[in-house]
């Protein structure tokens, strides 16, 4: 479960946006978030974002977060938050990081959060560095190419297969940052380490530094397959936490010459044993290894599971 807004994003400090008030900063970025007594009260998010859109410092604005739109517990997608933002584009051209789904579990479980297809932003807004989008029912990428991002962020509690068949086929040149959270069996996740072969293969995008594979149900098979991928040999940060990371991943991890030239090693809420934490530890990388998990026992057999599915 999520459990805390976004405090920064886009290296700014995100501030709900009050309607009753003017934009009096734009360096820092905005969020738009309709609670539950102001939805009861009847405000609208194409209210508040007209308000916001309107605004004479606007064209300044360089991010933007998208919380509860006023109806995701209802099961309302976020089609009025796309079209909105398509529509506000030249008010809005500074904007350089967009946020859409910064909901927590109080307001709306991960995986029940309604999405639609992202690809009219991309036309919108050219020059965005960043997108981090949070939820996977209704969710498309669309055909993602990019001279301008640098950060891709999809948090699902259950990735499908067509979400990350679209990142496996994304032209982003200047992309340093990619997190995908691949999620449960049991809420999406339909795919196998195989099919993260295009990232794996390090021919996909020739800048970047930080990979996350996280929140994995098949954390286990997707480490191995990443102990002997080429992309080890580019990248500075490997983040496979929140998934079901095991002695067997683990392993293959610390058996991997490659490893040892990543500057950090991130596997936090894990299942690994202490003597195969013993051997990551003498690897000589900066390693979170914190929030050890104990499998539950049940039916006669050991179960693992990622932080967050639902």
């Amino acid at each position: 479960m999520i459990t805390e807004l976004a405090e920064t994003f886009h290296g700014l400090k995100v501030v709900d946006f009050d309607s009753a008030k003017q934009v009096s900063d734009a360096g820092i970025a905005y969020r738009i978030r309709i609670d539950w007594d102001q939805k009861e009260a009847g405000v609208k998010f194409t209210d508040v974002f007209a308000k916001l859109r309107e605004s004479q410092h606007a064209p300044e604005l360089r991010a933007i977060v998208i919380g509860d739109w006023g109806g995701a517990a209802e099961g309302e997608n976020c089609q009025e938050v796309v079209e909105a933002l398509v529509a506000a584009r030249s008010q809005l051209a500074g904007i350089k990081a967009l946020f859409i789904g910064d909901i927590i579990g109080e307001e709306c479980e991960m995986s029940w959060i309604q999405l639609v297809d992202m690809s009219p932003l991309w036309n919108a807004y050219p020059e965005l560095e960043t997108f981090r989008v949070r939820g996977m029912e209704g969710l498309s990428l669309g055909t993602l190419r990019s001279q301008h991002l640098r950060r891709l962020i999809v948090e699902t509690g259950g990735m499908p297969r067509r979400v990350l068949e679209q990142v496996c086929h994304a032209d982003l040149p200047e992309l340093e940052h990619l997190e995908l959270w691949l999620g449960d069996d049991g809420y999406g996740w339909e795919s196998s380490a195989d099919e993260l072969q295009p990232i794996l293969s390090g021919s996909l995008f020739p800048k970047l530094k930080y990979l996350g594979l996280r929140n994995s149900c098949v954390a286990d098979e997707v480490a191995r397959a990443v102990a002997d991928a080429p992309i080890l040999e580019r990248i500075e940060v490997l983040d496979m936490s929140l998934g079901t990371l095991g002695d067997e991943g683990a392993a293959a991890l610390a058996e991997s010459p490659a490893v040892t030239k990543l500057s950090k090693l991130d596997i936090h809420h894990h299942y690994v044993s202490d003597a195969v934490l013993q051997q990551l530890q003498q690897l000589g990388v900066e390693l979170n290894a914190d929030d050890r998990q104990a499998p539950d026992k049940w039916g006669g057999e050991a179960h693992r599971y990622v932080a967050v599915s639902e």
